[in-house]
This record gives C-alpha cells, sequence and structure tokens, in this order.
C-alpha cells in the first residue's frame, strides 16, 4: 500500500505517517512517501493520497499528481484526505470551511472514484500567512495552533484497513 502526500507546512506529511504507521498495525505492507518523489503507483495494490488545502483547492502538485497518475490511481482502490485550517476558524465560519474538503477533491471523484474522502485539521501557525491573511485571521477571532485530531485519524486508518481485501 502506497501513502503519499503534498504538505508544504508539514502537516500533511505528519497525518499521512500517522495513516500509515497505523495501517501497518493492520498487518499491510505500508510506504508513506512525498508525491514530489513521484512514487510509482504500479507498484501498490491500493493508494492513499493527501494534500494541503490552499484556495479550496488541492496543492498544484497534488492535482498535477493526480492528473499523471489517473489511469493508474483509478484501477486500485483509493482513498483521498485533504489538510486545511477548519477548526482554527470561529464555530460560525466552520460550517461554510468544512466544505473546502468535498470541493478540495471534487475535481478528482468522476476519475478515481475514490473508495473515501476526509477533511482534516492541521497546525496553523503565524508565520505560514502573509501580513494581510494575518490581519484578517485576527479580526474574524481565527486561532493559531496545532488542530490535528489524532483519534479521528487513527479511526480513518482503521476503517481504510477493514476495507482491504484480505491478503492472500
Amino acid at each position: 500500500m502506497l501513502v503519499t502526500y503534498a504538505s508544504p507546512h508539514g502537516s500533511t506529511r505528519t497525518i499521512a505517517e500517522r495513516l500509515a504507521a497505523r495501517l501497518r498495525e493492520h498487518g499491510p505492507s505500508v510506504e508513506c512517501v512525498s508525491i514530489e518523489q513521484f512514487p510509482t503507483i504500479t507498484a501498490y495494490d491500493a493508494v492513499v493520497m493527501g494534500s494541503a488545502v490552499h484556495q479550496q483547492a488541492w496543492t498544484p502538485e497534488a492535482a498535477g499528481f493526480v492528473n499523471l497518475h489517473a489511469a493508474d490511481l483509478a484501477a486500485r482502490p483509493v482513498w483521498l484526505f485533504s489538510v486545511g485550517m477548519v477548526d482554527a476558524l470561529p464555530r460560525p465560519a466552520r460550517r461554510l470551511a468544512v466544505k473546502e474538503g468535498p470541493l478540495s477533491v471534487a475535481p478528482f471523484l468522476d476519475t478515481l472514484h475514490p473508495r473515501d474522502t476526509r477533511l482534516f485539521s492541521g497546525v496553523v501557525r503565524k508565520d505560514q500567512f502573509p501580513r494581510m491573511s494575518r490581519l484578517v485571521m485576527r479580526l474574524t477571532g481565527a486561532r493559531y495552533g496545532d488542530f490535528r485530531d489524532w483519534r479521528a485519524i487513527d479511526a480513518w486508518a482503521d476503517e481504510i484497513a477493514r476495507q482491504l481485501p484480505a491478503s492472500g
């Protein structure tokens, strides 16, 4: 199994690494590599793929990877996850922000037919934003911090493991 990711600031990488470690606990051989390392899809029976979300879309690297490997990805079970900053936002804004998960993977659904998709919150640091964005965050009540929900991430890995075909 391959767990691959695009992670400009590291949150998506750490979530991918956690997913891979949890999946290994269920028995399959799992490799976790960055999309930038251009893993060969044909070497794997299943793929979990994730990307940071910027402007309600996957990173250009992740989207390009999907487009380049669409046929190989569509030929095997695929799960997609997105990492955004939903939990950093004030409660009223979260209702709108949860839509960024489905919006970010929408371009790939008809091609890949993923078994499942998820949106996780990542780490939100002040240094990730330009000055104007930091001002908007302060004015709207957004917060900085680590919003990764490890229990939800582990639970999703467990769900994926239950969906894997039994190895012969």
